[in-house]
């Protein structure tokens, strides 16, 4: 009888115990899984100098501005989840290593610079990326199937990314964007007259993945509540879907890029009136 309970209360105890862990020891842990997993069976980095590059940029520039503005060096696991995830993500044509240093450099100055009454606005990797391809277009590209959609690797890493959005607490937004994205794209298939199942298969691709595990569900750039996280990840996932209409390439990240700054910009402006009207009350 003691041996049949001591596997559950083991168990037990490693989920109590990760409650006390730090989330960005599990986000950057599924980042690495990511890495590693992309990396073993498909050689997705494309060269060590280019991780080596982007995280050197991300935590130099981290540990920098962070001196810098707050008289010591911060956390630096920010840096490297982004590091990583440019890593993944870019892909510069002809090889290029500069998209790596620019874009762990834009990322990381993003949140010290582009901030409103000391919130920061943009996830640091969606926006260093959106910059990127906005400014060099015809030589920046970003991953979209090089893993291809092959189940085991996408059992796993859905796997675990849920379990780790669950004890983070932000698996809401995970599966408010997952059912947002399948009901509006097949809305936007029956519009087209198109078949549903290409229009809603890039969801299992490697993109998709980092941005639902680390661009939407970023605690610092997402809003407060959970009722207006869920509709802010919803109005991603529209507006993604009015720019895939329109033929816009790489639409989930434009989507990001102007609809979570903004929902952070209003909540902020909300947030700042509340004390003047209690007052004016009064």
């Amino acid at each position: 009888m003691t041996d049949a309970t001591a596997a559950p209360r083991s168990t037990l105890g490693w989920w109590e115990r990760g409650k006390t862990l730090d989330p960005r020891y599990l986000i950057a842990g599924l980042i690495t899984l990511v890495l590693v997993a992309a990396q073993l069976r498909y050689h997705i980095v494309g060269g060590y100098e280019r991780l080596a590059l982007a995280l050197l940029a991300c935590t130099v520039t981290e540990a920098l501005l962070s001196w810098f503005t707050r008289g010591r060096i911060t956390n630096l696991q920010s840096a490297y989840i982004s590091g990583i995830s440019l890593t993944l993500l870019v892909k510069p044509q002809g090889g290029a290593l500069w998209p790596f240093a620019i874009g762990g450099f834009l990322a990381i100055a993003s949140k010290y610079v582009l901030k409103y009454r000391e919130n920061h606005l943009w996830n640091p990797t969606n926006f260093a990326i959106a910059a990127l391809l906005l400014a060099a277009p015809n030589r920046v590209s970003v991953l979209s199937h090089q893993w291809g959609n092959d189940l085991a690797t996408n059992l796993v890493i859905w796997t675990f990314g849920l379990v780790i959005a669950a004890r983070v607490r932000v698996v809401h937004i995970t599966l408010t964007y997952l059912v947002s994205f399948l009901a509006l794209n097949s809305l936007r298939a029956a519009l087209l007259h198109q078949p549903v199942l290409p229009e809603i298969a890039p969801i299992t691709g490697p993109m998709y993945q980092l941005f639902v595990f680390f661009m939407i569900t970023d605690p610092k750039t997402t809003v407060k509540s959970k009722k207006w996280q869920c509709i802010v990840v919803f109005f991603v996932a529209f507006v993604e879907m009015l720019l895939r209409l329109n033929q816009v390439v790489h639409a989930p990240l434009y989507a990001l890029f102007l609809v979570g700054p903004t929902a952070m910009l209003i909540e902020i402006w909300l947030e700042s009136r509340k004390p003047a009207v209690v007052a004016t009350q009064a």
